[in-house]
């Protein structure tokens, strides 16, 4: 093993089809590392989209530029096919299962409802991870510890189901617990069910839904599970400007921003918290700090530097055709002010550009990433 410290965690949240950006970053570190080095991050932990990043990225713990390579080949030829069914006729049939079921109370336990059927993802999974690997990295040392998150719609709970290496304690704070576990494709879908969009999970005797929705604090699990370093990729767009002669938001647009608000503004909360509590740890002295069980906590965010929404939009036309009439029915079309098109494009040209930016963006901080990292 040929990490330079044991103790460094990469943070992937979620987006969708926005997690393509992810790739790039992972990308652009390889250009600084061996080709035969392994993951520069033993401690990996990923929500909805991102978990999927972070579950592939786990399994070629044990050769970093493989891994990449792989993920990389994945995003770069999705279509929207991979992801969910988009035929009309599918869809179609699809929405009306779910509405006909409100009258057979028998059918509730069978079909979660959802907007979308999600099925080929979940074939997409079985095909493309290798979970026995992800055990063999554990085991051999290539890797500490796995974590992906999921929102339980029982309690409300946040709950990280992790897998490691090491003898890591189950947790149980306030709205979130870690639970030790053999992660598996059910999970990873639990992760990344998009609320309404996507169907709940059931896992044991709980139905899970997206990992954003509950996770008030999303540095947690690292943290639990050893981190002192970690990297976030983020999906936090740059602020625009404001609007001098704004107008009321349509309901695409409102839509748009509670998923924003699920993917993005509990992170940025979260390590606003950590600063200050890294600032009063400073101002402890030794006897005192003991006593808190607190530590210092350093961070690395990675944010894309363009409007993944104006992306989108150029490339609204990708969509397939029954999704883009349902989108139209909700006021959605390539000129609407909703991001909720740059969480569905799952088409490998608009993925590929956020790969190639979230390289660039990457390679423009790569003295800060290389101290970051020790390499």
């Amino acid at each position: 093993m040929n990490n330079p410290r044991n103790d460094t965690a990469l943070m992937l949240s979620g987006g969708g089809a926005r997690a393509a950006y992810q790739v790039g970053v992972l990308k652009a570190i390889t250009q600084f590392l061996p080709r035969n080095h392994n993951i520069p991050f033993p401690i990996i932990c990923g929500t909805s989209a991102g978990a999927i990043n972070a579950t592939a990225m786990a399994c070629y713990a044990s050769c970093y530029h493989l891994g990449v390579r792989k993920l990389e080949h994945v995003w770069k030829h999705m279509l929207p096919e991979h992801i969910f069914e988009t035929r009309f006729g599918s869809v179609l049939r699809h929405l009306i299962k779910n509405y006909l079921k409100i009258f057979r109370s028998d059918d509730i336990e069978h079909f979660p409802s959802s907007i979308l059927n999600n099925e080929p993802l979940r074939r997409l999974l079985h095909k493309t991870l290798d979970f026995p690997r992800l055990e063999r990295n554990l085991a051999q040392g290539h890797l500490r510890a796995v974590c992906v998150n999921a929102s339980s719609y029982a309690n409300h709970d946040s709950l990280t189901f992790f897998q490691s290496g090491e003898d890591i304690e189950p947790w149980q704070r306030v709205k979130r617990r870690g639970l030790a576990c053999r992660l598996n494709v059910e999970h990873l879908m639990a992760s990344a069910a998009i609320p309404m969009l996507f169907p709940s999970i059931k896992l044991g005797n709980e139905y899970f839904g997206d990992g954003s929705i509950h996770q008030l604090s999303p540095l947690s699990a690292p943290i639990h599970l050893g981190a002192n370093k970690v990297m976030v990729i983020g999906m936090e767009q740059p602020i625009l400007p404001l609007i001098s002669h704004p107008k009321a938001p349509s309901l695409s647009a409102v839509a748009g921003h509670l998923l924003d608000t699920v993917f993005e503004d509990t992170l940025s909360a979260d390590l606003e918290r950590l600063e200050r509590i890294n600032h009063l740890i400073t101002l402890m002295d030794a006897k005192k700090r003991s006593q808190s069980h607190l530590r210092p906590i350093q961070t690395l965010v990675l944010n894309p530097t363009i409007d993944l929404n104006h992306l989108a939009s150029e490339n609204y036309h990708l969509l397939p055709a029954g999704l883009r009439s349902m989108l139209n029915i909700l006021g959605i079309r390539a000129d609407a002010e909703s991001s909720l098109p740059s969480y569905l494009l799952f088409d490998h040209r608009y993925c590929s550009a956020l790969i190639q930016y979230g390289f660039n963006d990457t390679m423009q901080r790569e003295d800060e990433i290389r101290q970051f990292l020790e390499l």
